[in-house]
């Protein structure tokens, strides 16, 4: 049996803005708590939860870092997570993996962009969640205005659980609104008020007690240590707890708070479901069948490939083989592992809510659910900013793809793609920090160096009226030579046209066959009659077109949304074969596609840009330059606004930097591939002169 049984383990993630001092903060519990012996310090490099060598040089935390301790009997797994929003990813998995997010603001700073998007995170997967004020012995605070943006950004929900005694230099740490005894002199608000309307909104999680309340009965300690986890799992309270992780203040406050009111695994209902579809309750019964799902994966230099997961359901020890969900083999555990930081902490046997790992699992992969039911799969952001990737030394093209793909499994916020249209290995990430930080660690770990720039855009090629015309192809060099002749007529088809409803008898009177081709939105049709091109030719002629679409026509990018007849040819007894029809093919289809009013195709995507209300004009502005069409603008609570757009992917290539400079870093953005659309004229021919010129210097 585990140690730890369900109702004595807090599965805990801080997160929030950068600089909020989170690394700090565990730090010292970890050296408070026994389980460090020195404190290290973020600044000096010496920190023991951010010991990636990016980390140390830089000075903050680029992955989530999971560390486990007892505190007064109980399990506390506590997770570290980055600041930054560039590897929001790494903190997503992370609060995936546990019950409770502590989100921790800077005193000095207030609520930030990535303490909003975290907060509402936590909140989609119906965490308990709890504010944490840290740094309270800094400089001109206002501690008032603090907590009036925590209540009016979050929710009147948000209480203060324990009240500072002092601020700044003269913060002397905590007093808990429940502590009768303790000296409240130097309280920054009123004690027994807080404590009043504390309990005022913790007994409305409870029916029972709340008629009881309005009767006057006030609930005795025994009776709030039962009603607190409720209310912070209904969300009815969001207790807020003030602490100096660096003077270590209020640090032992905090988790006494989190041992009586944050949640336990067995509280938040999960659900999975079986081999037949059937969606079930997960229940946290060490007995019952396993469930776990990995929720981060990290590639270690001496241990491999290591798979972080969460145990929701039953038991496991070491030594055991477990199923795997979409593996035909099960998964042989040879040694449980608990985290501390870099540290792997051997682990006989983990039950429902521990935090586990296992190293050398191939089959496991972030999301991946360990035994016979299927939990969901896990979200993450959709990455933004793309490079076109090449490795600086040659020969070194395989070296790098196996890097990358260590990348894309640590990392889901990461993806590499080889762009089949313009032949780039394209990698795609939340920012251009994101993917320098990546390239420092491609090339310290796997001692590969990348060179990267803009990828280009995947234009299309199309027509724009019909027209017709015909290519002889003839060549003779001795012996049997090569003859053959295709005639055409080419028609504009636009995406989403039936081709039932195109290929018509009208149109069409000597039809013979049509066929589509969805990947180019191409429509092939053959009304040649009286054999004057040999049926066994007619597939060569329609590979010649379609090598001809991959390679394009006027400007190199693939051709779609193109019908082609072929009426009429002529061919020779003796010197006509597949090559010369191919040829033929290929020749034709380009004169006729270049009488044919020839333009460009680029992406739009769909936009939704979250910015500060006073942002809303200068945003707006913006985008009116960058040729976006206005769709709408809603709310998104906060004195945020979220733009609704339409834009061309190409103008927003680089909108990560630019909005962050106009908003102050307070911006965000997403983006979705809604279709293809004409390119205005006067632009069609910068694209051509560029793409020309980057020919000539290839």
């Amino acid at each position: 049996m585990a140690k730890y049984q369900v109702d004595s383990i807090r599965n805990i993630v801080l997160c929030g803005h950068c600089s909020a001092g989170k690394t700090t903060m565990v730090d010292k519990i970890l050296h408070r708590v026994g389980v460090i012996n020195h404190i290290g310090n973020v600044d000096a490099g010496s920190s023991y939860c951010d010991f990636e060598d990016e980390e140390k040089a830089h000075k903050y935390t680029i992955e989530s870092k999971i560390t486990h301790f007892d505190y007064k009997g109980k399990l506390f797994n506590l997770i570290d997570t980055p600041g930054y929003p560039d590897f929001i990813g790494q903190t997503v998995g992370a609060l995936n993996g546990v019950d409770n997010a502590a989100i921790v603001v800077n005193a000095q700073s207030g609520i930030e962009v990535n303490t909003r998007r975290v907060f509402h995170v936590a909140k989609d997967l119906g965490l308990g969640r709890f504010i944490v004020i840290n740094k309270m012995d800094g400089d001109n605070i206002d501690f008032e205005a603090i907590i009036e943006q925590i209540r009016d950004v979050f929710g009147s929900e948000c209480l203060l659980m324990n009240v500072p005694i002092g601020v700044g230099s003269g913060f002397k740490g905590v007093v808990s609104v429940f502590d009768h005894e303790k000296d409240t002199a130097g309280a920054l608000v009123d004690v027994q008020a807080a404590r009043d309307e504390f309990i005022e909104q913790v007994v409305m999680a409870d029916d029972e007690w709340m008629e009881k309340f309005l009767e006057g009965e006030i609930p005795a300690e025994a009776d709030l240590a039962a009603l607190l986890p409720k209310a912070v799992a209904s969300g009815t309270v969001i207790p807020i707890l003030c602490v100096s992780g660096k003077a270590e203040q209020g640090l032992e406050d905090m988790l006494d708070a989190f041992s009586l009111a944050a949640l336990a695994p067995n509280v938040i209902v999960r659900t999975a479901t079986d081999a037949d579809g059937q969606e079930i309750t997960l229940s946290a019964d060490p007995s019952a069948p396993l469930v776990a799902q990995v929720f981060k994966t990290r590639v270690d230099p001496f241990v491999q490939k290591l798979s972080y997961f969460r145990v929701y359901q039953g038991s496991l020890k070491t030594g055991d083989t477990i199923p795997v969900v979409g593996s035909r083999k099960g998964v042989k555990i040879a040694q449980l592992f608990q985290m501390q930081a870099s540290q792997n902490v051997p682990l006989d046997e983990a039950g429902p809510g521990y935090i586990c790992s296992i190293a050398k699992a191939e089959d496991l992969y972030t999301s991946t659910t360990l035994g016979n039911f299927t939990m969901p799969t896990i979200h993450f952001p959709t990455p933004m900013v793309s490079l076109a990737a090449t490795p600086k030394s040659r020969g070194d093209e395989g070296k790098l793809s196996g890097a990358l793909t260590k990348l894309s499994e640590e990392d889901s916020t990461f993806l590499r793609e080889q762009d089949a249209q313009t032949k780039e290995l394209v990698i795609t990430g939340m920012s251009e920090l994101h993917l320098q930080i990546l390239r420092e660690r491609l090339k310290r770990r796997d001692k590969v160096e990348v060179d990267t720039k803009e990828p280009k855009i995947p234009y299309r090629e199309t027509i724009q009226m019909q027209s017709e015309g015909s290519y002889r192809h003839k060549k003779q060099s001795g012996g049997s030579g090569q003859f053959g002749e295709v005639h055409i007529r080419m028609y504009p088809f636009p995406g989403g046209t039936n081709p039932e409803d195109f290929c018509t008898k009208d149109r069409f009177p000597s039809l013979k066959e049509f066929h589509h081709d969805p990947e180019f939105n191409f429509l092939w049709v053959d009304t040649v009659v009286g054999g004057t091109i040999p049926g066994n030719f007619m597939p060569a002629i329609e590979k010649g077109f379609k090598e001809r679409m991959a390679r394009g026509v006027i400007a190199g990018y693939r051709v779609q949304d193109v019908c082609c007849e072929v009426y009429f040819g002529k061919h020779h007894p003796v010197d006509s074969n597949e090559t010369a029809f191919k040829t033929a093919g290929s020749m034709c289809f380009r004169n006729v596609f270049q009488q044919a009013k020839p333009t460009l195709l680029e992406p739009i995507v769909k936009i939704d840009i979250t910015i500060p209300t006073d942002k809303v004009g200068d945003i707006s502005g913006d985008l009116s330059t960058r040729r976006g069409r206005p769709i709408g603008m809603e709310s998104a609570g906060g004195g945020m606004q979220t733009i609704k757009a339409e834009i061309p992917l190409a103008e927003v290539t680089t909108y990560a930097r630019v909005l962050a400079s106009m908003t102050g870093g307070q911006g965000s953005y997403a983006i979705e591939f809604d279709r293809y659309d004409a390119v205005p004229g006067n632009i069609i021919q910068e694209i051509i002169a560029k793409n020309k010129m980057e020919e000539e210097e290839e």
